[in-house]
């Protein structure tokens, strides 16, 4: 009896290694987690300051941007894994899915899994969040599908990046109205511009982490790198930095003279992309394209950090 009871119980330790190799491998949870938190805090801090609040953001706004935001990139990590099966197949039967460490359909339960929690999230906060919570989800989805011209969209790369980037202001519309939206208010003078600046750094992310050196190339994969050549991929990511940061000292502008500040700490991380970008042409050795993708997470750090921390410095 004993016996049958062990072998029909679940085998826990398996189903947390299992997670804990797909995390690892696909969605780093600390590593995601830090980023997240930084965007999610810059969110509901900047909006509260772009109000004329005083003061340090509530718990419930950030815990529910916080765990929104992080369930929203789980989902996009999870939609990727849908809508890359078949390439992955092909190229990459290395990652998890196609190995069968973990399968669609366990993915797909998890990203209902994630809705439903940040419904719940949405409605613990204010009924007012379920618009906007909507409108994201709809984006995702259309996305999801490649806005259902999939084929004639991956013929162009350009088009594929700049259309499906549309989810980080969207993410982050989300993420501040957990603070304008449940004031009762409107989006804030100035927010226009944080969530462009938030749009132009997803590009820098997503330029940085298709960068590789010559030999890092995979069959298969479409990095910018191979697509526009190593010289204009960084110098692309450097131009979106640089428009973000523009973005980033117009969206502070009304706060005084934080906005130089900004821009001063903006400026030497910069000052740190060109160094990165400069030193990965000059000897592009295998392995050098995976420093351009971590720069490009501590830049985002340092972007957000900065404008949700240094507006309290006012006055």
């Amino acid at each position: 009896m004993t016996e049958s009871l062990k072998t029909s119980s679940p085998d826990w330790a398996a189903f947390v290694r299992t997670w804990w190799t797909y995390q690892r491998e696909r969605f780093p949870v600390i590593a995601h987690g830090i980023l997240i938190a930084s965007f999610s805090f810059c969110a509901v801090s900047l909006s509260r300051q772009l109000r004329g609040q005083e003061g340090w953001p509530q718990w419930p706004q950030l815990i529910v941007a916080f765990g929104t935001c992080f369930t929203f990139f789980l989902q996009l990590r999870i939609a990727d894994e849908f809508k890359d099966f078949d390439e992955d197949a092909r190229y990459r039967p290395y990652r998890p899915v196609q190995r069968g460490l973990v399968t669609l359909h366990q993915l797909g339960v998890l990203f209902a899994a994630g809705a439903i929690l940040q419904l719940g999230l949405a409605l613990c906060l204010s009924l007012k969040l379920v618009i906007l919570l909507a409108i994201t989800w709809a984006y995702l989805a259309a996305m999801s599908k490649e806005f259902f011209v999939g084929t004639w969209l991956r013929k162009k790369p350009l088009l594929y990046m700049v259309s499906h980037m549309v989810i980080m202001p969207l993410v982050d519309l989300y993420a501040t109205s957990t603070d304008w939206r449940t004031a009762g208010g409107r989006p804030p003078r100035g927010l226009i511009f944080f969530l462009l600046a938030s749009y132009f750094n997803g590009l820098a992310i997503e330029i940085g982490r298709k960068i590789r050196s010559p030999d890092d190339e995979e069959k298969g994969v479409g990095t910018y790198s191979r697509i526009w050549g190593m010289d204009t991929a960084v110098v692309s990511w450097w131009c979106v930095m640089a428009v973000t940061v523009g973005f980033a000292y117009q969206a502070t502008s009304g706060l005084g003279t934080i906005a130089w500040a900004v821009v001063a700490v903006l400026a030497a991380a910069y000052a740190g992309a060109i160094l990165v970008g400069m030193s990965f042409l000059r000897r592009p050795k295998p392995g050098r394209g995976k420093w351009i993708e971590r720069y490009s997470g501590l830049w985002t750090i340092t972007l957000y950090l900065s404008l949700g921390l240094l507006p309290h410095l006012r006055g």
